[in-house]
């Protein structure tokens, strides 16, 4: 099937060169065309355009049937790319918010047998067949909202056995929506109670067993360890990183959530494709991330619903970094997959432009996914990822309207929603 998206009011994130990723006041830069149109064939944008410039031979070139699609007083994005979801969970967590309202940290409630460790024991309770179609209607809520490529992890396993379930859940996943999923590895997210006071033994199995295992099915694309206070320590993060680069898995990592734990500078020394959480981060941080690839990602959704503080992202602009932002949609810190608030949490928490924040949630968390390639952007040859708004009055209104679901018409690869 291929689309003539004609009479955009205007069309958002064009780029005739695409780039990687884009950093410090580069993430000003918003190109758009007003009065344009957009074709795509198949599952691939093939040309855009104003208006006044379109030609009708351009129609005659496309083999496929065309579905024409009127924009007037519309605009259109490309769909945001969530680089950090742990969206594979069995129940909710809604007692343990009631605790937070109450006062309890995150690590008391961790040490009650919250957290964590509460949705691994929930887990384990659940098939396959069950996790994989609640996670299936989370996808399809966060698609509905404007999502287009999401990052999911493992972590709420912590057994052999049940984070190779999680695994071959997100493996299904990604075969229904394929280029869009990426999977990781997360079996270091915490200490499971059956090695309460042997942590090393626990490192030993994610390391002699649980990896190995992983890469045999390839059944995840990215390693990721909670190098963070009370969590894994740099030492034990290197180790568990080490073995999952021997075994083709590029680290990504929880880093600088809880404190200053050492977890940003092992992220860049190892190549890390992104650092996340980053609440912690200060002088030495933002110099070792400059010249890095590593791509720094902040989850204002974790932020506000633990009532920690914000990181510095202005800072780290300012000082020429690139930034991402990603849901981080779980059931005990950040329950809620909705990028649309997330583009306006980077504007209202973290003091980022529209502009900013916009190329935060899209080709920087592309970035971060690997996919700036495919996604991201409104790009010749990359995937038709798109969505159309209901009748809104600027660009600036998308993060303005923060409680408002702005879209009107969501596309993935080429496809209504």
């Amino acid at each position: 099937m291929a689309l003539f998206v004609k009479n955009i009011k205007k069309l958002v994130q064009v780029e005739e060169k695409p780039v990687l990723w884009r950093a410090g006041k580069e993430m000003q830069t918003l190109h758009c065309i007003d009065d344009a149109y957009l074709l795509t064939e198949d599952d691939i944008i093939v040309d855009f355009g104003k208006m006044r410039d379109f030609s009708p031979e351009k129609l005659s070139q496309i083999k496929e049937e065309i579905h024409d699609v009127d924009a007037t007083n519309r605009m259109v994005f490309p769909s945001f790319c969530d680089s950090h979801t742990h969206i594979i969970y069995a129940g909710s967590r809604e007692i343990e918010y009631v605790d937070k309202i109450k006062g309890l940290s995150y690590e008391e409630i961790a040490k009650r047998g919250g957290g964590i460790l509460n949705s691994a024991q929930r887990l384990a309770e659940a098939s396959e067949e069950e996790l994989y179609r609640a996670a299936y209607n989370r996808l399809e809520m966060m698609f509905l909202s404007g999502t287009g490529a999401v990052e999911i992890k493992s972590g709420y396993g912590l057994t052999t056995e049940t984070e190779l379930k999680m695994l071959r859940v997100i493996k299904s996943l990604e075969q229904l929506f394929p280029d869009i999923i990426r999977s990781t590895f997360l079996g270091a997210h915490a200490v499971p109670t059956a090695y309460k006071g042997k942590q090393q033994e626990y490192v030993d199995l994610i390391i002699n067993e649980m990896i190995p295992m992983v890469a045999a099915e390839e059944l995840a694309d990215y390693i990721d360890v909670f190098c963070d206070k009370g969590f894994f320590t740099v030492e034990e993060t290197e180790r568990i990183l080490m073995q999952g680069i021997k075994y083709g898995l590029r680290p990504k990592i929880h880093a600088n959530e809880l404190d200053y734990s050492g977890g940003i500078q092992v992220g860049v020394k190892y190549n890390a494709l992104s650092v996340d959480h980053l609440e912690y981060t200060g002088d030495e941080e933002i110099a070792c991330l400059l010249g890095s690839e590593t791509m720094p990602t902040f989850l204002p959704g974790a932020a506000f619903f633990l009532g920690m503080p914000y990181g510095p992202v202005r800072k780290m602009i300012d000082a020429g970094l690139p930034i991402a932002l990603a849901s981080d949609y779980n059931p005990g810190s950040s329950p809620s997959g909705n990028m649309q608030l997330i583009l306006s949490m980077g504007c209202i928490k973290y003091k980022m432009t529209p502009e900013e924040a916009l190329n935060a949630v899209t080709i920087n968390s592309a970035y971060a996914m690997e996919i700036s390639d495919i996604a991201g952007s409104i790009a010749r040859g990359k995937l038709a990822n798109f969505f159309i708004t209901k009748p809104i009055p600027s660009v600036e209104f998308m993060p303005y309207a923060f409680g408002e679901n702005k879209i009107e018409q969501p596309f993935l690869r080429g496809r209504k929603i």
